[in-house]
């Protein structure tokens, strides 16, 4: 007997919620509202995306009916690597992968991870890989490069251990059957050995102005009452990620509803004006208005 779609749902969801496994404190379960609808990027991106989710469906397909087992005895899950930079919809694509596969998404916090002590990097990844083999979790290594960097050349102990600490996580990452994502703002700091076993290296590039204004449109609420605000490819004249967008707009709409009560071009020159101090390339406010209004 074939369950209706609710009804499958609803036991997956069931069965997904008594597998969730315990980590520790070694990573937190992300709520996940992203989807791939919502997530702005190039064709090139999308389309590896959709690669990744569709591999993972298929594995029952590959490895079961067409007799691939034998073959996939180790490695049998997905690594794949989210490199470019900060804000630009990396972690939003892991969010959008997990709720493709209805899958739990958890991000591992490096800060508990990486112990000074030689050995207890080793034993925290050992719990997270096995919890996670035991739960089917999809793994975020959010802003990797401090597990993940460069081996060096072994000059006393401690160069030795680390060497060995990713050694180890190579041997891991090879052998989980789930899919772990890493991002990354420098993919070339990353071990050339590790790049080398990844399945997926997904680029994503700084937003074009035509993705920028995609941006600004899908992360303004509608329900926000509005001035006579220019357009969106006007506002995208800014060299803004997606990230420091949604930044800009809340922090706007708040200074909205506390003056005025409805959205100006004022409120976005002051927030886009206070998020680009930030990275030390800010312009004033009219340098801003003259730069929407040309």
């Amino acid at each position: 007997m074939t369950l209706p779609v609710p009804w499958k749902e609803y036991w997956w969801q069931s069965a997904r919620s008594q597998a969730r496994p315990s980590f520790d404190g070694l990573a937190r379960r992300v709520e996940t509202t992203a989807t791939f609808a919502s997530l702005v990027t190039d064709v090139q991106t999308g389309s590896v995306l959709d690669e990744i989710v569709s591999q993972f469906k298929a594995r029952p397909l590959v490895r079961g009916l067409w007799g691939m087992e034998p073959a996939f005895q180790r490695g049998t899950g997905i690594t794949v690597l989210f490199a470019g930079p900060s804000g630009t919809g990396k972690t939003l694509a892991a969010e959008a992968m997990a709720n493709a596969l209805s899958l739990d998404l958890y991000q591992i916090d490096l800060s508990q991870m990486v112990s000074k002590y030689i050995g207890e990097t080793q034993k925290n990844l050992a719990r997270v890989f096995d919890a996670a083999e035991r739960g089917g979790s999809i793994l975020l290594f959010d802003e990797a490069d401090a597990l993940f960097s460069k081996r060096t050349d072994v000059s006393d102990s401690k160069d030795r251990h680390a060497n060995m600490e990713v050694g180890y996580l190579l041997q891991r990452m090879e052998a989980y059957s789930g899919i772990a994502v890493l991002t990354s703002n420098l993919k070339d700091g990353l071990d050339d050995a590790f790049l080398r076993r990844l399945q997926y290296v997904v680029d994503f590039p700084f937003p074009s102005p035509q993705m920028r204004a995609e941006l600004w449109e899908t992360m303004l609420p509608k329900l926000v009452p509005t001035g006579d605000l220019p357009g969106p490819a006007v506002f995208a004249r800014l060299t803004l990620t997606g990230a420091q967008i949604r930044n800009v707009i809340r922090r706007a709409v708040y200074r909205a509803a506390s003056g005025t009560g409805q959205l100006e071009t004022g409120d976005f020159l002051h927030a886009a004006h206070a998020e680009m101090e930030k990275s030390d390339r800010a312009l004033s406010p009219a340098d801003l208005r003259r730069l929407l209004e040309c």
